[in-house]
């Protein structure tokens, strides 16, 4: 999740930057299944539509299944893989289980394509264009996403206990974490604005509201109503307490009033590297908007499998 130098990029050149950097990236086209599926995208607009308007939080459960998916092993669908007796998988790591959701949004979309193109479109690419559509379901913006990945036969249970970004990380380690995945601060700063949709488990808040010292003293008690110091590890409370099923820039409005919910988040604004962004963003949506998108084309390019590498999945969960 390429240097990214101006928050005024077009998308259009982002894509073009990404798709020269690599051999492999340059097997990545955003027409990649104009013959062989045109109706692709419909179908998977179609169906991220209905399941936001069935569960808006939906959205942001797909688009954070994206990042963690693209954050282990690159965005190779590894992440929707299913543990078997013989085979271990991602799903029940420590970032992931009973919380990571939207497998059955994703089982349903790969039915669907696969009704009109049989072996053709990988599970990778899928969740690529859901976490996009979800995205934009709740008036985020939209971004070209490039296609032509294919999904992975392994899964690292190891790499997603270490590779994903802990919401009690340190800025500086969220820095290094981004890095180590070509992306850069400005990148972590803008793909940090997705929790200004979803929610968060009390067990991954619980010590910021306790223990914290640079939070709204009112904001950890209204918390702390719902996230007692023992039990109610399950209960959820709104990223964004502004809007939490609107894709805005209250998120960084938020951290401005040290009203973060995890730590990882209020140490985008901490008296670090960070705080002159998170100010921009705060009061300027539109460059918020435009340095998101650009992030997320970055971040769909980590890695990516290509041409006879992996397999078209018939179902993601399960190799063939």
């Amino acid at each position: 999740m390429a240097s990214f130098t101006s928050c005024f990029v077009t998308f259009s050149m982002v894509f073009l930057l990404l798709a020269c950097s690599s051999t492999t990236h340059a097997q990545l086209s955003a027409t990649f299944y104009a013959t062989s599926c045109p109706n692709l995208q419909t179908i998977v607009n179609t169906a991220m539509t209905q399941a936001v308007n069935n569960q808006q939080r939906m959205g942001a459960s797909i688009l954070r299944l994206f990042f963690h998916d693209c954050f282990v092993q690159g965005c190779d669908a590894s992440i929707l893989l299913d543990d078997t007796a013989t085979f271990t998988g991602e799903k029940n790591a420590g970032p992931n289980a009973n919380s990571v959701r939207g497998f059955e949004v994703i089982d349903t979309i790969k039915t669907r394509v696969e009704a009109a193109c049989n072996a053709t479109v990988s599970c990778a690419d899928i969740l690529a264009l859901a976490a996009r559509d979800g995205t934009v379901a709740l008036g985020g913006p939209t971004w070209t996403v490039a296609l032509g990945r294919r999904d992975s036969r392994t899964a690292s249970q190891s790499a997603a206990n270490s590779q994903i970004p802990s919401p009690a990380a340190s800025l500086a380690t969220l820095t290094s974490s981004f890095s180590a995945k070509g992306l850069n601060a400005r990148d972590l700063t803008a793909l940090s604005g997705a929790h200004t949709i979803g929610q968060a488990r009390c067990t991954v808040f619980r010590n910021r509201i306790y223990n914290d010292a640079n939070i709204d003293p009112a904001f950890a008690t209204l918390r702390q109503r719902n996230c007692p110091q023992t039990g109610g590890d399950g209960n959820f409370a709104p990223l964004d307490i502004g809007s939490p099923v609107v894709f805005n820039n209250n998120y960084y409005q938020n951290l401005l009033i040290r009203r973060g919910l995890l730590h990882s988040d209020q140490e985008l604004f901490n008296n670090g590297t960070q705080d002159t962004l998170v100010r921009t963003y705060s009061s300027n949506d539109a460059s918020f908007r435009s340095d998101f998108a650009a992030a997320m084309v970055k971040m769909g390019a980590i890695t990516p499998l290509t041409g006879a590498n992996g397999e078209i999945r018939r179902n993601c969960r399960r190799l063939n």
